[in-house]
């Protein structure tokens, strides 16, 4: 610190992680902590529902697996997605950390060229012993937050299969049995009543059985799809 050595270069470092909050409740971590600043990093995203037209980007700070246990920075809300199928927009977030803490955030859908970015200038900031709390914290739950993440991400899993399922029945009802629609029902209730139970291993046998049912159907479904849009197109000799 006095200069008496010319070897050592002095860093600033993000203390802590940054990132976003994701479906489940989860933290996704787009700059790990002990990263040198400046820094840009940035992940793509995208939708869980059919039609999804504004996407709420929550930016959170900490090393815990849920964002409930960490610090939210910010939020904003991506506006005017054209509507399109879920898992069809992509939705490119940036995270800008400057030399003076100034966090900026921007997303885009890159497929419309939406664009939407918030700067999130730090209020107060957190005291060495804070954050030595916080890493503490995290090292101490880490076996009890992972298995939270886990069985967050296996009812997130689950959701999103009995969303696809539901979605299929009402589009393609005509072109199944009635035995599969009753079945299929009948699987998502099971499902549905193994999310609320909160165990991980019952709602992946759930998943399991459903979709080990419905992938037969769905592949068929397909393929009368692919028929129809071949039906009458001629395809030229090579």
């Amino acid at each position: 610190m006095a200069g008496n050595r010319k070897d050592i270069l002095l860093l600033d470092v993000t203390p802590l992680s940054l990132g976003i909050e994701t479906l489940g409740g989860l933290m996704d971590t787009i700059i790990p902590r002990n990263n040198k600043i400046p820094i840009k990093a940035g992940r793509e995203y995208t939708t869980s529902k059919d039609g999804q037209i504004n996407l709420k980007i929550a930016i959170y700070q900490g090393e815990r697996e849920m964002v409930e246990h960490n610090r939210k920075l910010g939020e904003f809300v991506l506006n005017n997605i054209p509507a399109m199928p879920a898992g069809f927009p992509k939705i490119d977030i940036q995270f800008l950390l400057d030399a003076d803490g100034i966090l900026k955030v921007e997303a885009t859908e890159m497929r419309s060229g939406v664009k939407q970015q918030i700067d999130i200038i730090p209020q107060y900031g957190l005291t060495d012993t804070e954050v030595e709390n916080m890493l503490l914290a995290s090292m101490q739950n880490a076996e009890k937050d992972m298995a939270q993440r886990l069985l967050s991400e296996t009812i997130t899993e689950g959701e999103q299969l009995i969303y696809q399922c539901e979605k299929l029945i009402k589009n393609n009802g005509v072109l199944l049995t009635e035995l599969e629609i009753n079945e299929t029902q009948a699987l998502i209730q099971y499902l549905e009543e193994n999310i609320k139970l909160n165990q991980r291993n019952t709602i992946n046998l759930a998943i399991e059985r459903l979709n080990d049912y419905t992938r037969p159907f769905a592949e068929r479904l397909m393929d009368n799809a692919v028929q129809k849009a071949l039906n009458g197109k001629n395809i030229d000799a090579v």
